[in-house]
């Protein structure tokens, strides 16, 4: 699903006030300021040109693997991708690539009659997968080892989509209740655009009236804008609604209408040349951060200012599937490009190996994955975040909470992190007694895992929502009230660690850009160390409650990526 979606913990209407942006704002632009000159924790991109001036530069292509691109947005149609290969519009693989009219990009989600916007989450899928086979099977049917495993999987499974059944219900149902009460009161307000004033003057007709208007009181004091409130108020009412009538819904499976084999993950060939689809909000807002034109004065300045978007559309309303993400891949790679963005992620894997194939494939071709870590608030060095960097081992990496080779070298090392009955790991965290990385970990080089990031220099600085690991965070970027493109030539400020990899993707493409001749790996390299170091802990709340950690904590670099100080050491590198 989109990796920015919104949880809401719903109670009588009051928690709704959440839905509000905070009155403080940070300056415009301030994902690409700098700490020192401007006062906010952005990348220094604007800083990183003054040492560029005068420099050649060549066009990177920067896929951006999502859920649909504007490619005739104003601030994007001059930066997209273009195959010169092929004839626009005349139904033939003109460059025998086997894709049709791929002018720019891929859409892996559809077929020539159509194409595909809603899906399950993963854990649906795979609730499918194994119901004919263990819904009728207790805890004492005779199983074998291997069947056992599955079937202790499957009750996990079963456990997890219930609860997230029952509060997408409950969202829904009280989302929709104060959306109508909302609704009745601006009507008998009379105004479009009703201020604070107008709903301190209304006086409730009954309890559900009352409550709604705490609600939109209190959001009205911290942003007094209506519009936004209900704009708000109206998305989070449709991810209810998308979560229990297509992402949770058992009985919805949309892929017959890509007409591929599903079950063969090696096919290659299927989907439409239609990139944005017909919801391309995110993708869009994503491809805006890497490379919106910083040139026309118009709109907002993407980080990189020579790229090429390749728009390629495999995440659709739900959760991606492995088989288009490896094509993704494949294709992007195919198709030149030296940067991928994925701003998408998943608590299952249906095909995980499928993907690990598709990232070895592109660290052989010298591309930089670039990923974002997840809004769960978790730790992913015990929770899993597909597609991840770590590679599979021969088993099912769903039979962990945790990604599965770091608790499979922890119990070759004798850590004590084996199993408890059921598949399910402890709920208190394993703490590690050396590092992974000495222990053998198949992991890929050419990938970075991003957390998202504030613009304040203080304990507040790694965003409540992101996720974080010591292990398997590699940065953080600026990731929180991030104003990018949207479809229709708009613009719109978001949150989501989808927000910061565009960030660091833009950061390697420029790297790239000014200095090709370093490699993908290089490039990582250089953005790990150019970090700006955090002195002061961070605030993270986990199993144990609310702490305060050093950075160093929560990511391997221990750090925010700097634009300025990776151009510097790439001047460094280029010159050996």
């Amino acid at each position: 699903m989109n990796i920015f979606s919104k949880v809401l913990l719903l109670s009588a209407f009051l928690p709704l006030a959440s839905i509000a942006q905070k009155s403080d704002s940070p300056k415009p632009n301030w994902f690409n300021l700098d700490l020192v000159q401007d006062g906010v924790f952005g990348v220094s991109t604007e800083r990183a040109y003054e040492l560029l001036k005068n420099k050649k530069s060549v066009p990177v292509v920067v896929a951006v693997i999502d859920g649909g691109i504007q490619q005739d947005h104003e601030d994007l149609k001059d930066v997209m991708y273009v195959n010169p290969k092929e004839v626009a519009g005349n139904k033939k693989d003109d460059d025998n690539n086997g894709y049709a009219d791929d002018i720019y990009g891929w859409n892996f989600l559809g077929s020539p009659v159509g194409t595909v916007r809603y899906d399950n989450l993963e854990v649906v899928r795979m609730v499918r997968k194994y119901q004919d086979r263990y819904a009728s099977v207790v805890n004492s049917t005779p199983l074998d080892k291997e069947e056992r495993a599955e079937f202790n999987l499957y009750k996990r499974l079963v456990t997890e989509y219930m609860g997230k059944m029952e509060n997408a219900r409950y969202g829904y149902e009280q989302l929709s209740t104060l959306s109508k009460q909302v609704n009745a009161i601006v009507g008998k307000i009379g105004k479009a655009k009703p201020s604070l004033k107008d709903f301190d003057s209304y006086k409730a007709a009954n309890e559900l009236e009352s409550k709604a208007l705490r609600a939109i009181r209190s959001s009205l004091k911290k942003d007094p804008d209506y519009v936004k409130f209900k704009e708000e108020l109206d998305e989070t009412l449709h991810y209810y609604y998308s979560q229990v009538n297509y992402h949770l819904n058992i009985d919805y499976d949309p892929r017959d209408s890509v007409k591929d084999d599903y079950a063969n993950g090696w096919q290659r060939r299927y989907g439409n040349s239609d990139i944005q689809g017909p919801d391309a909000d995110h993708g869009t807002h994503v491809a805006g951060i890497i490379g919106a034109n910083r040139k026309n004065d118009i709109g907002i300045k993407g980080v990189a200012d020579n790229v090429r978007i390749l728009g390629v559309r495999a995440v659709p309303d739900g959760d991606e599937r492995d088989k288009d993400v490896a094509n993704a891949i494949f294709y992007a790679v195919d198709n030149g490009a030296k940067v991928i963005n994925m701003s998408f992620g998943k608590s299952f894997s249906w095909d995980k190996k499928l993907v690990d194939s598709a990232v070895r494939y592109a660290a052989s071709k010298d591309v930089l994955l670039v990923h974002a870590a997840g809004n769960d608030g978790k730790n992913t060095d015990y929770s899993n975040n597909f597609p991840t960097a770590i590679f599979s081992d021969e088993r099912d990496p769903n039979m962990w909470h945790a990604p599965r080779p770091i608790f499979a070298a922890l119990e070759q090392a004798g850590a004590g992190a084996g199993p408890m009955s059921g598949g399910m790991r402890s709920r208190t965290p394993i703490r590690l007694a050396r590092d992974t990385t000495k222990l053998g970990l198949p992991k890929a080089a050419n990938w970075i895992e991003v957390g998202a990031s504030g613009w304040k220099n203080d304990g507040s600085l790694v965003a409540e929502f992101s996720n974080y690991g010591k292990r398997t965070v590699d940065v953080f970027a600026p990731g929180v009230k991030i104003n990018s493109t949207m479809p229709g030539s708009k613009y719109k400020e978001n949150d989501g660690t989808s927000m910061a990899s565009p960030v660091v993707a833009g950061v390697a493409a420029l790297i790239r850009s000014y200095y090709p001749s370093l490699t993908a790996m290089e490039v990582k390299d250089i953005i790990m160390k150019s970090v700006v170091k955090v002195e002061q802990k961070i605030k993270v709340v986990d199993v144990e409650g609310s702490k305060r950690v050093p950075l160093s904590e929560l990511c391997v670099s221990g750090g925010v990526v700097n634009a300025y100080n990776a151009i510097q050491l790439a001047e460094k590198l280029q010159r050996k």
